[in-house]
């Protein structure tokens, strides 16, 4: 048991002073300690405090955060429901039987479409920071293999379609795709510690600039404590070659764009496999490779994120 903190009874300006009768101010465990029980940071419980007004913790004789175990247990009831993917901001303001009730329900699909909707609008607001902050929170909720996935995916495809129809300009689906890159690098240079084999070279042809997508292979790579070798884009295939021969690459992994030239594509790919040894596999991905009508002799097309997982095993349990 913690060691019992002396408190003031004064809350945080505007909080309710409340305090449940059975509750010992004296053990009410703080930010820290609520952050272990429930898994939320405490980055979110402060942001949760300025945003929905709850928790509301009190503070002790030295101005440090306390909370009260009703509170506590509210907050874990809601970690319980983001994690079934509903949002904090449609449950926040239930009380603690209202949460339970809801159980193991999952979210609902207009829920993740208000996800995809509350995102775009901060798009389109240019309110960059707080993008940025609901990415970090979907990662924290999610796991980065679920966030890529399940927030990533939709919502880059949301991002174009309105970008098509007039709705966003290009500087907006930049700022956008600068956004969620950034998020994705720092969480592969978290995840990336306990890489093993195989050992995937990820890169695309010249003229091909879209690194989003190569970015999102990486981060499921890495969350199945894959070896990631990142060239970056537009990369000659004599240099690929070279550089997977310098690097021992079991897997070369190519993504193209939806703009890149089917033909094109497929000639590079052929080209490719003829340069590099039998012995390293080469994946191809992308909007493009949806659009291939016929399979190329030892290419494996890639055409739902979803596959990589399962690649991975498949490559595992051959070598």
């Amino acid at each position: 048991m913690e060691k019992a903190i002396p408190v003031s009874m004064d809350p945080l300006p505007g909080r309710d002073p409340a305090v449940p009768a059975s509750a010992d101010p004296g053990l009410m465990p703080g930010i820290g300690a609520v952050e272990r029980d429930t898994g939320l940071s405490k980055d979110v419980l402060r942001m949760w405090e300025r945003r929905y007004r709850f928790p509301q913790p009190l503070r002790d004789q030295h101005g440090e955060r306390i909370y009260p175990p009703d509170q506590i247990a509210k907050l874990r009831a809601i970690r319980r429901l983001m994690d079934r993917g509903h949002r904090p901001g449609k449950i926040i303001d239930l009380d603690l039987s209202a949460l339970e009730a809801l159980g193991n329900t999952p979210a609902s699909r207009s829920e993740s479409a208000a996800d995809i909707d509350e995102a775009l609008e901060l798009i389109g607001n240019h309110q960059l920071p707080q993008l940025r902050q609901l990415f970090n929170l979907r990662l924290m909720t999610q796991g980065l293999q679920r966030f890529v996935l399940d927030t990533v995916v939709p919502l880059t495809s949301a991002v174009g379609d309105a970008w098509g129809r007039g709705e966003f300009a290009v500087f907006e689906e930049h700022l956008y795709t600068e956004q969620v890159q950034s998020v994705l690098r720092n969480a592969i240079a978290t995840a990336q510690a306990a890489s093993q084999a195989p050992r995937v070279l990820l890169t695309s042809f010249p003229t091909e600039q879209h690194s989003l997508g190569l970015l999102m292979v990486e981060a499921l790579l890495v969350c199945d404590s894959a070896t990631c070798i990142p060239l970056g884009t537009e990369t000659p295939a004599q240099e690929i070659v070279r550089a997977a021969e310098a690097h021992r690459a079991d897997i070369v992994a190519l993504s193209f764009s939806a703009a890149f030239p089917e033909r094109q594509a497929a000639s590079g790919l052929k080209t490719l496999r003829a340069s590099l040894p039998g012995t390293t596999a080469i994946w191809a991905g992308g909007a493009c490779m949806r659009r291939l009508r016929k399979s190329i002799d030892g290419v494996v097309q890639v055409r739902t994120l979803d596959q990589i997982a399962g690649l991975l095993t498949d490559w595992r349990s051959t070598h």
